[in-house]
């Protein structure tokens, strides 16, 4: 009995000294870099859930609040699977707008922002406090669409922007229905206990907007709001033609940064956080980033805003034939410097919200 007890001792010992060594080989192989950021790095995909929560032609700023935002988030790399956009009026065919089919986010009508590629997952009374909640926490009624499923897991990073007519501690939905802020609270909390965000980044722009993220207790949660306890969400510019207010003013210097930021470029959400100073919003921009374990100076803006991969764009070639890992990276580097030697290439990305119009 002992001498199977020693047996069975030495082939564990043997067992974790062949799995460490593994390990070490594999790692060697690998650029510094990489490893060191799959072993630091939970966020894996990143996911939008947009809602304007108001009805009624008066309120076309909201539509073309959450369009904008959804445009943006488009342009820099979110997929519409992985976009829930919710919108509780159609603006674009209300038979009071003169140019049907099209949303304005500013009087100038340089960019429809309904556009001819919108994926409006819920609409109109579909938009209720009760799906909201349903959607964050993974609880939707049995045959939802995927496209209303919010699939997200432990390595995602959540943006959730909210808009519409709020108050000090709650939202407006459909100017029938509130959520409040220890609703969202509660909606947050599950989302955390479930595993369905590694980072969620609070975005709201309504009349006491503060308010609403006061109740957040979950962890790695970041939160700006156009408002503060007490102070009103104030819109930017109104079109006369059709005499409505086109865009909130958050929202408007909000995507007056985003259409700078470039998918490969080096904006932070420390950057973002400063937008709209209260000489141009006129109310206080709100922050709250004492349940976020990170620096947001440090953070890249497309950790939320955009969905960006480490990934290394070569026009080099490479010889794919080497047998030996580490000579294929190497080569592969090398072939890369040679090229950027002998070639300008670069990305670019062209504007999407030209601000030089709107002076």
């Amino acid at each position: 009995m002992d001498k199977f007890y020693c047996l069975l001792l030495a082939i564990c010992a043997f067992s974790a000294l062949l799995k460490q060594v593994v390990t070490e080989q594999n790692q060697s192989q690998l650029p510094e870099k990489y490893v060191d950021s799959v072993q630091h790095s939970t966020h894996t995909n990143n996911w939008a859930v947009l809602v304007d929560a108001s009805r009624f032609w008066f309120n076309y700023r909201h539509v073309a609040n959450v369009l904008s935002i959804y445009r943006s988030v488009k342009r820099l790399g979110i997929p519409d699977s992985q976009i829930v956009l919710m919108v509780a009026d159609d603006m674009a065919c209300n038979a009071r707008n003169p140019r049907p089919g099209q949303v304005y986010n500013n009087a100038k009508q340089h960019i429809n922002v309904y556009g001819d590629d919108v994926e409006v997952d819920y609409r109109g009374y579909e938009v209720t406090v009760e799906n909201f909640v349903r959607l964050l926490t993974g609880r939707t009624r049995s045959g939802t669409a995927r496209s209303k499923k919010l699939l997200t897991d432990a390595g995602s990073n959540v943006l959730i922007y909210l808009t519409g007519h709020g108050g000090d501690g709650f939202l407006k939905f459909q100017d029938s229905e509130e959520i409040t802020s220890q609703e969202l609270a509660d909606a947050v909390e599950q989302m955390w206990e479930k595993k369905r965000y590694n980072e969620l980044f609070f975005m709201v722009d309504t009349c006491q907007a503060a308010s609403l993220y006061e109740k957040f207790t979950s962890p790695n949660v970041l939160a700006v709001a156009s408002s503060l306890v007490g102070e009103d969400s104030l819109s930017h510019h109104v079109d006369q033609s059709i005499g409505v207010y086109m865009i909130d003013r958050y929202t408007y210097y909000a995507l007056e940064f985003l259409e700078r930021v470039q998918p490969n470029g080096k904006s932070t959400m420390g950057e973002f956080l400063q937008v709209c100073p209260k000489r141009v919003c006129i109310s206080t921009v709100g922050v709250r980033k004492d349940l976020y374990r990170r620096d947001p100076n440090k953070v890249p803006i497309t950790n939320f805003f955009g969905s960006i991969r480490p990934t290394q764009i070569s026009t080099g070639r490479v010889n794919i034939t080497l047998a030996d890992e580490e000579d294929f990276i190497n080569a592969a580097i090398a072939a890369e410097e040679e090229a950027a030697q002998r070639s300008s290439f670069k990305v670019e990305f062209p504007s999407q919200f030209p601000t030089e119009l709107f002076k």
